[in-house]
């Protein structure tokens, strides 16, 4: 096994070659943080972790439900997102599918590890990468599933809800499933606004999949969601992982999660305000930013951040693995202001002796 890691966040890597802990622009979590509700439901939950989990995450998918007005038979949770990603292809068995490039790398990933034969769709530079009408006609009577990441990842552009429900039921006329996954969509400022949620009930061909991971900063503690109108594949789709894959203690973190009041919103706007100051100086340095609303940003620099940046103490995402993307592109989180001006500051000197 060799420790290569497709994905941001891999700051014990970071440690074990630098010697010393990151500032990780790779990973799009929360800058504030953990809230403290969560970290004393997660320390109370210890006491209990002499049993078993419930294997069906009763308490918390009530909740949930009730949170996001879905009837709790239509939720599902998981151990992260990528569990529900990995389990919903290996239920469904599909042939073929479809997939916008670039996008997060797990959904070709697991496609090719069950044999489904994946077609990309690829967005082009030329246009920002925005997605276009082209890729209805792509949804063949032949594709099975599609997959669509709502922000997307990497270059955090949104597609807009008309346009969304044109691909649905587009899907629906070819009887193909559409994963919509909607993890980075509690940082827009309107989320509903962008999301098919109340489309859940009416139509059996979508699932959505939610995260806590980003917007609570519990990427530790690895618990997901995912929304479907069709109970009998949402059993499928549970049946396809082992039984206690949400452990107590995620649970106990999600409840939490749930109380929390005017912390999302407190989160959007510090996002807001520092996207746009990160997007500002970053073309102040000339170079070229994808202009989305996610909890990153993604841009273009010829200077070779990855191998210059680590040697800062710095920790960036390049693209350069990504389907449609070269070594030029690169991704980082939006932080807070004292982190982003050392991101800029770093980036304006590799620039300068790049």
């Amino acid at each position: 096994m060799t420790d290569t890691f497709n994905h941001g966040g891999d700051w014990f890597g970071f440690e074990i070659k630098h010697g010393k802990a990151p500032l990780d622009f790779s990973a799009n979590i929360n800058p504030l943080g953990m809230p403290e509700g969560i970290k004393k439901a997660i320390a109370f939950s210890i006491l209990m972790s002499d049993r078993y989990p419930d294997p069906f995450c009763r308490e918390l998918r009530e909740k949930i439900s009730h949170k996001e007005s879905i009837p709790s038979a239509y939720v599902l949770c998981g151990n992260g997102a990528a569990d529900l990603i990995y389990r919903s292809v290996y239920a469904l068995k599909p042939k073929k599918a479809l997939v916008a490039c670039p996008t997060f790398s797990e959904y070709e990933a697991v496609l090719t590890s069950a044999n489904c034969k994946t077609e990309r769709y690829f967005l082009r530079d030329k246009n920002d990468f925005t997605l276009d009408e082209g890729f209805l006609d792509e949804i063949r009577p032949d594709i099975d599933m599609v997959f669509l990441c709502n922000p997307n990842n990497p270059t955090g552009l949104v597609y807009p809800r008309a346009f969304l429900m044109k691909i649905l039921l587009r899907c629906e006329q070819v009887d193909a499933l559409l994963f919509l996954d909607e993890c980075f969509g509690d940082f827009l400022d309107e989320p509903d606004d962008y999301s098919l949620k109340r489309e859940i009930t009416s139509h059996r061909n979508l699932i959505i999949l939610k995260s806590f991971t980003k917007m609570f900063a519990m990427a530790g503690v690895r618990l997901g969601c995912c929304f479907c109108g069709d109970t009998g594949l949402i059993e499928k789709i549970r049946s396809s992982g082992q039984p206690w894959s949400v452990s107590s203690l995620a649970q106990s973190a999600g409840l939490a999660a749930l109380d929390e009041t005017g912390f999302a919103e407190k989160t959007r706007r510090l996002i807001k305000a520092e996207r746009t100051w990160l997007s500002v100086n970053l073309k102040k340095l000339g170079l070229r930013t994808i202009n989305g609303q996610a909890n990153f940003i993604m841009f273009r620099c010829d200077a070779p951040l990855n191998s210059i940046l680590p040697q800062k103490g710095i920790l960036i995402r390049c693209c350069g693995n990504f389907a449609g993307l070269d070594e030029t592109w690169y991704r980082a989180a939006v932080k807070t202001r004292q982190d982003n001006k050392m991101l800029i500051e770093a980036i304006k000197e590799a620039a300068a002796h790049g």
